[in-house]
């Protein structure tokens, strides 16, 4: 019995290592580009990094006028119209009003601003626990939505949209 026994206890102990390690590196990875819309030249990469409970994103743009610029997550992953119309309004699983991260009410989709160089180049990094990659929580997961650089700047009070203006680059969020 004792050989029948140990053999046991070494595979379960050799199953338990391997799953704790696995753990240790748990991370889920997005990498998007986005499309040009609007006869616009806008192009770029964004990348959301989920490690730990929490999600940074970051999204490097090119191609657009100097100035402040909005991005938000909007409802569908769907990039295919021109215009960057059919991803739909801001995503807003919460019901919440439209407004500036962080600050009374807002979107869940509602990323913020920010400003493009004389070169037309921007950057623009946000971490948080509001979202989750794959997780399936409705109210977190940024799975199937759309990425929406817009022409103009969010002015967080215009509902429900922040008055951005033109969607000029468009990414689907998906794996």
């Amino acid at each position: 019995m004792k050989k029948i026994i140990l053999p046991v206890v070494i595979v379960f102990a050799v199953i338990i290592g391997c799953k704790s390690s696995g753990n240790s590196s748990d991370s889920k990875k997005l990498n998007l580009v986005f499309e040009s819309k609007s006869n616009s030249k806008v192009t770029g990469t964004a990348t959301f990094t989920e490690k730990n409970g929490k999600v940074t994103f970051v999204a490097k743009i090119a191609g657009l006028q100097p100035g402040i610029h909005a991005i938000h997550i909007h409802e569908k992953s769907d990039c295919s119209a021109a215009d960057g119309s059919s991803a739909g309004g801001h995503w807003n699983p919460t019901f919440k009003k439209h407004g500036k991260w962080g600050e009374g009410e807002y979107h869940k989709g509602d990323i913020g601003n920010f400003t493009a160089d004389e070169k037309g180049n921007g950057t623009i990094t946000l971490t948080t626990d509001e979202w989750c990659i794959g997780c399936g929580d409705t109210t977190k997961d940024i799975l199937d939505k759309g990425l929406i650089v817009h022409q103009g700047a969010d002015d967080f009070v215009t509902q429900p949209t922040g008055n951005a203006g033109a969607r000029v680059a468009c990414s689907a969020i998906i794996k």
